[in-house]
C-alpha cells in the first residue's frame, strides 16, 4: 500500500495540469477571442490617451 500512497499526489497533480492545460485551450478563440481583443485593445488606448509608455526596468 505504500506505492499508492506514494504515486497518488503525482498522479492528481497530473490529472490536475491536463484539465488546467485543457481549459486553456477550449477558452482561446472563439466567443472568448473578441473579449479578449477588446479588453487588450482598451487598455492599449487607455495608455495611449494618458501619453504613457511602458519602460523597461533594469539593466
Amino acid at each position: 500500500m505504500d506505492y499508492v500512497a506514494a504515486l497518488l499526489p503525482p498522479v492528481v497533480m497530473a490529472v490536475a495540469f491536463t484539465a488546467l492545460i485543457v481549459t486553456m485551450i477550449k477558452s482561446q478563440g472563439g466567443a472568448n477571442k473578441s473579449k479578449e481583443d477588446a479588453a487588450v485593445d482598451a487598455v492599449l488606448a487607455r495608455t495611449d490617451s494618458a501619453g504613457q509608455e511602458p519602460t523597461a526596468h533594469g539593466a
